[in-house]
């Protein structure tokens, strides 16, 4: 079935309108608390929900995705507001929209595949345990620390116990719903009836015992405003200068929460997004984002996944959930305010339940448990720390892990053939972590006077190797043995610099692989 067949499904575009009708209803509260964590006004965190939601579901890559103000993008933002004030803000959300639409033009998005799974699941996991600490929050009493996430669990007052109780009680009622409609009906998106059904009963108790009450949106704030307005921000050098820095990690920031989001919402639904396609929505709706006042976001892990389950998977269930939150704003304010934050809660307890890889427990015994512990640490950084910042160590750990587990598979065969030659037979990678144990594999002074060593199982990786070979080749010259090295490929012999003389070169036998190196017109012209 095409997109446009899919699109004009009765079916489908039921079932996608619903979800979006669900979604919205969850993106209320995520949009207005990460706006406070941003210390800006309310509206900001909705317009933004909006415009990101709208334009990445209708251009983006990844069909079904939900797109709106992220917490990611909120503890980034918050310094530039506090130090200088919201303009800073609205050109720094433009300036990134520019920057991710550069990443997408450019194809930049593929590298999202050098996110190792150990580090995939670090951060599933890490985002659903945070996720699941900005529901606690509920549980506190408001304060003027600005602490947010784990922190904020040790600076604030909690609330009595029999508030807490009954709103546990309205949670899991709604998680019961979630868990059990599906099973008798699928007529309605099992997390929109949950919703409708505890609110109506939340409502009920209201009205027949006075002194019931529990907290509800509007408690948080109101949601009435007016229709987005077109505003410039106010540029000038020193502006641009300032706001730049923070552009820049902002749009690393959601790249990578969106990508890792494609990523997840690929597995689920076992289908394939357009990273680079998706980079580009991500930023063109954030440029005009900032030009209609909003505070810039990203892909959404919680919505995007209570989608899913909802039976959106088409564009339209982004785009609608947009436009019912649009419709929230300017003329039902007052319906969605009477919603009860325990039965949001209950819905995004679920999204934890759906989130977390329960089967990341079971690998750990199964999987080298350095890679486990990479996992972890990724997972306890997201927690305490950034997304971005954990997503980033992972990599670099893993890299790190690679480097070392194949810098020990360098090794070599050495004999004497027939004529009198020391032969080296090498075998592995030859890249930065190897050069010194290759090295240490060869004895100039105690070889033969003609040596040939034979690169045919052997991978130059990197600039270092042939530096080390260029450093090998002058020690065989200065220990008076004459040199052959047989098997580089044509690249290599082209860099090499003192042993560019000693190389034989097999056309028919000689592999044609690329050497990652500085020399960036030699790496266009292999890859053509």
């Amino acid at each position: 079935m095409t997109n446009t067949e899919s699109f004009f499904n009765p079916k489908v575009l039921k079932n996608d309108t619903l979800s979006g009708l669900t979604v919205a209803l969850a993106l209320v509260p995520e949009a207005v608390a990460f706006a406070l964590i941003a210390h800006v006004n309310p509206i900001v965190g909705l317009y933004a929900a909006f415009f990101m939601g709208l334009i990445a579901a209708a251009i983006g890559g990844r069909p079904g995705m939900i797109t709106g103000a992220t917490g990611a993008i909120a503890v980034v933002a918050v310094a530039l507001v506090v130090e200088h004030d919201i303009n800073h803000l609205f050109v720094a959300v433009v300036l990134m929209g520019l920057i991710q639409i550069l990443f997408g033009i450019f194809k930049l998005g593929k590298f999202i595949r050098l996110v190792p799974h150990p580090v995939f699941l670090g951060f599933v996991n890490g985002l659903a345990l945070v996720i699941f600490i900005a529901q606690l929050a509920h549980f506190q009493l408001p304060n003027d620390s600005g602490a947010h996430g784990v922190k904020g669990l040790f600076v604030a007052e909690w609330i009595p116990m029999t508030q807490i109780a009954i709103m546990l009680a309205i949670a899991f009622l709604t998680m019961a719903i979630i868990q059990w409609l599906p099973k008798f009906t699928t007529i309605i998106p099992s997390t929109l009836a949950a919703i409708i059904v505890g609110t109506v009963l939340v409502l009920g108790l209201m009205q027949i015992f006075p002194d019931f009450t529990t907290k509800t949106v509007g408690d948080i704030t109101s949601i009435k405003g007016g229709l987005p307005q077109f505003s410039m921000p106010t540029v000038t050098m020193d502006i641009f200068l300032t706001a730049l820095p923070y552009a820049i990690i902002m749009a690393l920031v959601g790249l990578i929460e969106s990508l890792l989001t494609l990523n997840l919402i690929d597995e689920i639904t076992e289908t394939t997004g357009r990273p680079n396609k998706e980079c580009i929505g991500q930023g063109v709706a954030n440029t005009v984002t900032g030009l209609f006042g909003g505070m810039g976001g990203c892909a959404m892990v919680g919505q995007s996944i209570i989608n899913i389950k909802s039976g959106g998977r088409g564009r339209w269930s982004g785009i609608s959930a947009a436009l019912f939150l649009l419709m929230f704003i300017l003329y039902a304010s007052s319906l969605i305010e009477v919603i009860p934050i325990a039965v949001l809660m209950g819905v995004m307890f679920m999204v934890v339940i759906g989130t977390f890889e329960w089967s990341s427990f079971g690998l750990l015994t199964k999987i080298p448990p350095v890679e486990s512990m990479i996992g972890i640490a990724v997972a306890v950084i997201t927690v305490f720390f950034d997304l971005a910042v954990a997503v980033i160590i992972g990599v670099i750990l893993s890299a790190l892990v690679f480097a070392w587990e194949h810098a020990k598979h360098i090794n070599v065969r050495r004999f004497v053939n027939d004529d009198g030659q020391t032969i080296y037979q090498l075998e592995g990678a030859l890249f930065f972590g190897s050069i010194r144990q290759f090295q240490e594999l060869f004895s100039p002074k105690e070889d033969t006077d003609d040596v040939i060593i034979d690169f045919q199982t052997a991978r130059v990786a990197d600039h270092s190797a042939l530096e080390a070979i260029d450093k090998l080749a002058d020690r065989y010259q200065k220990a008076g043995r004459t040199l052959h090295l047989v098997h580089l490929s044509e690249q290599c012999r082209l860099l090499l610099d003192k042993a560019g003389p000693l190389v034989e070169v097999n056309v028919k036998e000689d592999p044609h692989y690329s050497v990652a190196v500085d020399n960036a017109a030699l790496l266009l012209a292999e890859k053509r």
